[in-house]
């Protein structure tokens, strides 16, 4: 008898833990600020508020309804460039005006996900509409008569492709990014299919929460960079684990040389360059489990040598207490601010800056546009558009971001669709991929004229210093050059 009564005990203690979670995990610990708090060039960063159970707000999918399409922001239109894909996350424009469109979901890695954190992160990609086996697909679609809709669709590659996001075409090659490398494929655009054999060019760091590993070509396109996001929140499992990841490398085409790019970011996604200032940018989802309004996800340039911090800190010189690991000596020396914040938890992935043949009127003539795939830690939800950051004529980001695409999520809670990626068609329209409903969309001001280039900043170079001086002994050098002098 006292044995059952134990178990009856126990069953009750267990059942109200379990019901105290699920309490918190479905209430959570929602915002009191709006949104445009952690938004903007100057933001305030607020105390942290530990999360040991994570807050959770994903919303519920329910895809577009047959005639149902995003709010345009004033002066677009958007309409169907194509729908029925299976994930759509990224997107290449090709010289001759196909699309290239990655169908691409979480890679399935051998010892990843098991347990019960994976089994709830299985769940909650369940949820949100992901999780499912990676379609591992590029699609070509083509729109021949320019209607702004592809009335072609072929599948261009599937051997070899294992979670395929990040594409460029460079040379007579197609570079694409699986999880886990990067492949050149033999391509000529026109073709509607790939049937060699591809080029291993680069081995990259496999799975990892954060999978996808994405691609921007040089101009002179002598150079790749890859964007690889870290395998963790905050490096719980060990910085082992997170070798050659949370980084942007730059690989050299004709030479195989790898280098870091730039480091410290936990999650880089979208890459860009500025066509002012030529500077590589690149937006960077943050951490999580420090309060709906921490960490501020950014739009940051990356110069060469570039730190950010990660996982040791955020926003330049805030210490992430929960990380374990020994920081690396002197750090707080050399890490530095991003420029501009999206937002806390909008998880930004797309980027491209306005440049020369776009058609979405003068507002966007300078700027950058950026798809926020949506927050999922975080009450209320956050991001789910496709927004514009102003920038001015030095190329630097200002004010807040401008809506560009909205609707994508009904009644607060239920999701029609999430934008992922970004791209100019050959009519200068704006492309955007949606992976929950399976679309692209194309955005475009009704008889704008195309945009003229963009103005360069011109500025002088500096003298190179051929030796490395205290202020003092520069000083007393010219002291005593000057008395030579007069003698």
């Amino acid at each position: 008898m006292r044995s059952f009564r134990k178990i009856i005990l126990t069953l009750g203690i267990l059942a109200i833990v379990i019901g105290g979670i699920w309490i918190w995990i479905s209430r959570g610990n929602p915002s009191k600020l709006p949104l445009g708090a952690t938004e903007g060039a100057q933001v305030e960063i607020r105390a942290p508020e530990e999360e040991t159970i994570p807050t959770v707000g994903i919303a519920t999918p329910v895809g577009w309804g047959p005639n149902e399409a995003p709010t345009a922001a004033h002066g677009l239109a958007v309409n169907r460039f194509a729908a029925g894909l299976n994930h759509p996350r990224t997107l290449l424009v090709l010289p001759n005006g196909d699309v290239l469109v990655a169908e691409t979901d979480h890679p399935q890695v051998p010892g990843e996900g098991g347990g019960l954190f994976g089994a709830i992160q299985r769940f909650f990609w369940n949820k949100a509409g992901a999780g499912n086996p990676s379609p591992n697909r590029i699609i070509l679609l083509r729109d021949a008569d320019g209607d702004g809709s592809a009335e072609a669709r072929f599948v261009l590659r599937e051997k070899d492709l294992d979670s395929p996001s990040g594409m460029a075409l460079v040379g007579g090659k197609l570079y694409v990014a699986n999880h886990n490398a990067v492949l050149a494929f033999d391509f000529v655009p026109g073709a509607t299919a790939i049937t060699g054999n591809p080029a291993k060019v680069m081995d990259l760091p496999a799975g990892g929460n954060h999978w996808m590993r994405n691609l921007l070509a040089s101009a002179d396109g002598s150079k790749l960079y890859v964007a690889v996001g870290s395998a963790s929140n905050i490096g719980e499992n060990g910085m082992e684990a997170e070798k050659g990841r949370a980084a942007i490398f730059e690989y050299d085409i004709a030479t195989g040389r790898k280098r870091q790019y730039g480091g410290g970011l936990r999650n880089p996604n979208g890459m860009d360059w500025s066509p002012v200032t030529g500077e590589l940018w690149t937006v960077v989802n943050e951490r999580d489990m420090l309060g709906p309004d921490l960490v501020p996800d950014y739009l940051t340039n990356v110069p060469v040598g570039a730190e950010y911090g990660w996982p040791w800190y955020y926003w330049k010189k805030y210490i992430d207490e929960r990380v374990e690991e020994p920081m690396p000596e002197f750090l707080g020396e050399y890490v530095r601010k991003p420029e501009f914040a999206m937002g806390a938890h909008t998880a930004p992935l797309g980027l491209r800056f306005a440049n020369e043949g776009n058609r979405l009127g003068s507002f966007y003539n300078s700027g950058a546009f950026i798809a926020r795939h949506g927050s999922w830690n975080r009450k209320p939800l956050v991001g789910y558009d496709v927004v514009f950051v102003v920038f001015d004529e030095w190329g630097n980001p200002k004010s807040r971001p401008a809506p560009v695409l909205t609707g994508f999520l009904k009644e607060g809670n239920k999701a029609r669709g999430r934008p992922v990626w970004l791209g100019f068609d050959k009519t200068g329209a704006l492309l955007v991929t949606d992976d929950l409903g399976g679309m692209v969309w194309r955005v475009v001001s009704p008889g704008a004229a195309p945009l003229p280039k963009p103005k360069a900043v011109e500025t002088p170079k500096m003298a190179p210093v051929r030796s490395i001086d205290s202020a003092t002994e520069a000083q007393i050098r010219r002291q005593i050059e000057e008395a030579l002098s007069k003698q």
